[in-house]
């Protein structure tokens, strides 16, 4: 039993990552900025200038923005100015309209925005945002969380500033987590502390059933379900759990404005350690509190995994969040713990590797292809079939697995980061 101080820490951890965001959350938490930026400036902006981090820049390129049928940052960053509250946080578009988003294209015809890369940074989640008018200018950083202002001055006056000691976040005071204790806070947490989880069973699961009632990405959701593929792969709980875990992203990827419940800052991932354990449950007569107990598994495996790999890397975000689910599935398939540490080492020992070469459509493809090996990985590991400590860089530690695996992640594909934003901004027309 997790002591109860720490369990609160960590139910509090689990509120502060798994919330609602409508859109890809990298251009959104650049329309948050520019709207924090806007609303300490006082007037809208003439002028907007975005500084960002290459894997801002490479999340934000090719992905839809909610309810503008446009892609990219411009247009997020011109309805940050003229309708983002930055009260809403991920949510800071919901307020659009098609006049804003006409009023919005007017404002990038007009060329009152420049977006560049920012220079001599080592943090991956970095935006800068200077707005001007009337003589005067805001400045609003968030920087390792994409909804943490780190600065915010106007003009002369500094009201933020957390490298200075004057910002008033609170204390990070977050437990450090293993898998043991991930899945001992799992299946003990008494129900009502943890009932919560299951808003991300009613946000994600609208989303997918949102998308696979129209055409949102490359509708891969969608295509799974058709009467030829479902020849081939199947109508069961396998496909059902591929069908609507990229279907929700295929609404997200595409624009449509529907919120998900995202995890560590990205919707993906919170689609991704849902949806999977949520067709499971439901298919196979779980029991309300065996859903909470692995929708809770599953969302604080993700956060564990993203402790030591970062908010943002070159490690596809649906390798961390599928291993989540995969453990989520393991305990409504009726394993323990070892069955568990099993699957993670087999989703380790599988998807390390896979490159995040930015938010789009496609995305929907890459969840696909994690949850399928969440599948397996939990199957196997049911069969007390794992992967092997003399094989690749399995070890019997499964949290030093998880290390290798992230170490990877964060360190190791740092050139591979590089590489991909040039080739992504270099291609021919």
């Amino acid at each position: 039993m997790i002591p109860q101080t720490e369990r609160k820490q960590i139910i509090d951890l689990i509120q502060r990552e798994v919330v609602p965001a409508i859109g890809c959350t990298e251009p959104i938490a650049v329309a948050l900025c520019v709207a924090k930026a806007t609303e300490t400036l006082g007037c809208r902006p003439e002028k907007i200038t975005a500084r960002l981090s290459a894997n801002i820049l490479k999340n934000a390129m090719g992905v839809g923005i909610p309810g503008t049928g446009m892609i990219g940052l411009p247009i997020a960053i011109a309805l940050g100015a003229l309708i983002g509250r930055s009260e809403y946080q991920l949510e800071v578009l919901k307020d659009s309209t098609p006049e804003a988003v006409e009023e919005g294209r007017r404002f990038i015809d007009e060329k009152r925005i420049a977006i560049s890369l920012k220079e001599h940074i080592t943090e991956k989640l970095y935006i800068e945002i200077e707005v001007e008018a009337a003589g005067h200018r805001a400045v609003a950083v968030i920087s390792g969380g994409h909804t943490h202002f780190i600065y915010i001055a106007r003009d002369a006056e500094v009201l933020l500033d957390a490298a200075a000691g004057t910002s008033t976040e609170a204390k990070n005071d977050d437990p450090e987590l293993t898998l043991r204790k991930v899945w001992d806070f799992a299946m003990t947490a008494p129900l009502d502390e943890i009932r919560f989880i299951l808003e991300t069973r009613r946000l994600n699961k609208a989303a997918a059933e949102f998308a696979l009632k129209g055409e949102y990405g490359h509708s891969v959701g969608r295509t799974i379900q058709g009467a030829k593929e479902k020849h081939v792969m199947g109508d069961h709980v396998y496909s059902h759990i591929l069908s609507y875990t990229s279907a929700a992203c295929d609404a997200r990827m595409g624009g449509a404005m529907i919120p998900v419940m995202s995890n560590s800052g990205s919707g993906n991932q919170g689609i991704a350690a849902t949806m999977p354990v949520v067709v499971y449950a439901e298919e196979n007569g779980a029991s309300e509190e065996q859903l909470i107990r692995a929708l809770t598994l599953s969302h604080l495996t993700v956060i564990y995994i993203k402790q030591s790999l970062g908010r943002l890397s070159a490690l596809c975000g649906c390798v961390v969040a599928a291993t989540g689910s995969s453990c989520g599935i393991v305990y409504l398939m009726g394993g323990g713990y070892d069955e568990a540490a099993g699957a993670v080492k087999n989703m380790v020992a599988t998807l390390t590797g896979m490159v995040c070469d930015g938010a789009k459509p496609s995305c929907a493809l890459k969840l696909m292809t994690g949850v399928s090996t969440a599948v397996l990985s939990a199957l196997m590991a049911m069969e007390h079939r794992c992967v092997t400590s003399v094989e690749g860089i399995i070890e019997e530690n499964v949290d030093k697995c998880v290390r290798n695996l992230t170490r990877i992640g964060r360190d190791g594909m740092n050139e591979t980061d590089r590489l991909l934003l040039e080739i992504m901004t270099h291609k021919e027309a």
